[in-house]
């Protein structure tokens, strides 16, 4: 996944810099290097994806510019042989290192030009300024602070910013910084243009564009596998792959060694597609014991993405520990697109419109960070072919109407665009959607409160939540939760807006738990 950071100005403290820079080298384990740019200090750790050989490591040098990125731009080859065209040589076969002859050519207008999910930080040897920034959606992580001097701070993660920054937070996703301040390149929340396309055209769009969104993310110089739910995203995901690859594609699962629903539709898939599968069980005993450490890792303290976060993490560990692969393809952001359980409350396609610009917004301090964490640490690539930057300016500019669920089945129009095609067998195709609590196992979450309603009185509870005057905790659960993000990130909740909740403001909404478990229209779901 690769890990960066910079300190931009002169007076940095090496020693100071590299404690903050080590916190993340299982984000890039196979090679580190900081360099000393004469006005501050570039750090990479190496994850080898693209460009395997030591001439692909970073910072990339051009004429006394420097760069560091974490990402992955697609259909580069394209750029760099326009680059070549123009005079420029390349000496790897990365594709980042197109980056400093993009910023000479274009400047800052290089952004949105990228296909890509990336977060880099550049020096620019002939103004001597720091340029930074970010994808549209925030796949990849990038966060920055000011330390004591008043000197700008970037970093993959923000304990790499503890201690060195006294308030730390994300960087905004579609956003370019330059001159001191931010600057929106992309807002891929904002429709301007409504598209009318029919039922039958949007749906034959959605499964083109998702089909490509999948197609460009095999391509890796590392070896490529696949988280498999059992659920409608990652099993679409899978079935792309599967049809897409020579040979079988590696697939994994999880769940509680007593009652994880998604196992067994996982199962259903590996043997359709036939995919190399493997299923990874987790204990009551490695939940608790876990979560600790997991929400150390992730930064955060809301509840949906630390419970959604145990199967993710452990998972990915045991790809980790027992495989060799490095990439990973995942199903995360298709809800935010399409809809969860909570918007079959919207009151009208406007508000379902809003909501869904809302969460793709804030899907980097969510679903996206969760997965950026669980798979970076274990010294793996993530890659979401949702994320797709055409697919999802496609399906946000589609008339809300179309998306509302006015068809009886949530996510109707993804569903229907791969009907009858035989990338899955239909059960699984129009299965209700479970609750990432229920289909990992529905003890997980149960095992989870139990342990936190242990950790405090009646009392404790009422006290302790009153400590917090942000995103206040309203259940010993988040307490508990917060108390433990704390003590790793102590007076950053910043970070986090809030908790991710149902919009209470909808009738129906009004809850007390992020589970779609706890909404009136789950019905069959977790079954």
């Amino acid at each position: 996944m690769c890990s960066i950071m910079g300190y931009c100005g002169s007076g940095a403290t090496f020693d100071d810099f590299m404690k903050g820079f080590e916190r993340t080298v299982s984000r890039g384990p196979d090679d580190s290097r900081v360099i000393d740019t004469g006005k501050g200090l570039l750090g990479f750790h190496r994850l080898s994806i693209m460009g395997l050989t030591p001439s692909g490591m970073q910072p990339f040098a051009l004429e006394g510019s420097y760069v560091v990125c974490n990402g992955e731009l697609y259909g580069f080859e394209k750029q760099k042989q326009e680059l070549r065209d123009k005079g420029y040589s390349f000496n790897s076969e990365s594709d980042c290192e197109i980056l400093l002859p993009l910023y000479r050519e274009y400047g800052t207008d290089m952004f949105a030009k990228l296909d890509a999910e990336f977060a880099c930080i550049i020096f620019d040897g002939e103004t001597k300024e720091y340029i930074a920034a970010r994808d549209p959606i925030g796949i990849r992580p990038l966060y920055y602070g000011y330390d004591k001097a008043g000197v700008i701070l970037f970093a993959s993660e923000a304990k790499n910013l503890v201690g060195l920054a006294d308030r730390i937070m994300p960087f905004p996703p579609g956003h370019f910084y330059k001159d001191g301040k931010f600057t929106c390149y992309s807002d891929i929340a904002r429709v301007d243009t409504v598209c009318r396309d029919n039922l039958e055209t949007a749906c034959g769009h959605i499964r083109e564009k998702l089909v490509k969104g999948v197609e460009k993310r095999l391509v890796a110089d590392a070896k490529v596998g696949f988280l498999l739910s059992g659920g409608l995203d990652s099993s679409l995901v899978c079935a792309i792959a599967a049809k897409k690859s020579h040979k079988p594609i590696k697939t994994f699962a999880i769940g509680m060694s007593e009652d994880a629903i998604d196992l067994k539709y996982a199962r259903q898939v590996a043997d359709y597609i036939g995919s190399d599968h493997k299923e990874i069980y987790m204990t009551p005993k490695e939940v608790v014991a876990t979560l600790d450490g997991l929400i150390a890792l992730l930064g955060t303290f809301d509840i949906t993405t630390i419970r959604a976060s145990m199967g993710m993490y452990l998972v990915c560990k045991a790809i980790h520990q027992q495989t060799d692969i490095r990439v990973l393809l995942t199903g995360e952001i298709s809800d935010e697109l399409f809809g969860y359980k909570y918007t079959d409350f919207a009151p009208s396609a406007e508000d379902f419109q809003r909501e869904a610009e809302k969460r793709v917004r804030e899907l980097h301090m969510y679903d996206v960070l969760r997965a950026d964490r669980c798979i970076s640490v274990n010294s793996l690539e993530a890659r979401v072919p949702f994320g797709d930057l055409d697919f999802v300016k496609y399906v946000m500019s589609l008339d809300p109407e179309m998306k509302l669920n006015q068809y009886g089945k949530g996510k109707y129009l993804l569903r229907h665009a791969f009907e009858g095609l035989a990338y899955l067998p239909e059960e699984i195709l129009w299965r209700e959607k479970a609750a990432f609590s229920d289909a990992v196992g529905h003890s997980m979450v149960d095992y989870l409160k139990e342990y936190a309603e242990k950790q405090y009185t009646e009392k404790e509870f009422v006290l302790g939540c009153k400590k917090y005057a942000h995103a206040r905790p309203f259940t010993k659960e988040s307490l508990l939760y917060r108390d433990i993000f704390e003590m790793y990130y102590p007076g950053q909740s910043d970070m986090i807006v809030d908790f991710w909740m149902p919009n209470k403001s909808w009738e129906g909404c009004d809850v007390n738990d992020p589970s779609a478990r706890v909404l009136s229209n789950y019905g069959d779901s977790g079954k």
